[in-house]
């Protein structure tokens, strides 16, 4: 067996960037065919219904994963995660930073599943496809970028990591969950 170390990121960059391409392309390319009841109608249907259950589904997700650990007595789920890359002795100023990051991301999943949703009913099927399936990723990365340029910006002395720690720590949260006192603030 492999070990998740050993495996190359292409494949799943090829997958995270290619089957969003496939369904936009599908979408597009039966633009013309309309929804019934027949071979080509559900094949249309399928990647329409693929594509929305996956972008609702992942951003309602996020959204909710976000949202509940900024409930009273928890901690912000940015804050959680400083805490595992610097310990649990953070600047007060970082934990006040982290919190309000963790509320931006939750704008930004709701934004984009608003966003999706209104295209899905009032716009064309193509261009609510090129939102989902194009600009999901780049937007992402908008996001990422401008949370970076905020922190760099407003904290005194902004904690700099590359990316590989980040995923590191990232796929540390998923097998184990944290400690106490940052899972939970009595």
């Amino acid at each position: 067996m492999i070990s998740a170390r050993a495996r190359s990121p292409i494949g799943a960059i090829l997958l995270i960037a290619g089957v969003p391409l496939l369904f936009h392309a599908a979408i597009v390319a039966t633009s013309h065919i309309p929804v019934a009841l027949n071979a080509g109608g559900l094949f249309k249907v399928s990647f329409i219904s693929a594509a929305a259950l996956m972008h609702w589904g992942l951003y309602a997700s996020l959204l909710a994963t976000f949202a509940l650990t900024l409930r009273p007595g928890h901690t912000p789920l940015i804050t959680a995660m400083a805490y595992r890359l610097h310990g649990a002795d953070i600047p007060a100023e970082l934990v006040t930073y982290t919190r309000r990051v963790t509320i931006a991301w939750c704008f930004f999943f709701a934004g984009q599943l608003t966003t999706s949703v209104l295209l899905f009913c009032f716009a064309p099927l193509t261009a609510w496809s090129f939102f989902v399936n194009i600009l999901d990723i780049p937007l992402v990365a908008v996001m990422f970028a401008a949370e970076y340029a905020v922190r760099i910006r407003v904290l005194r002395d902004p904690p700099r990591h590359s990316l590989s720690t980040i995923f590191e720590m990232v796929n540390s949260c998923m097998k184990d969950r944290p400690a106490a006192p940052y899972a939970r603030l009595d």
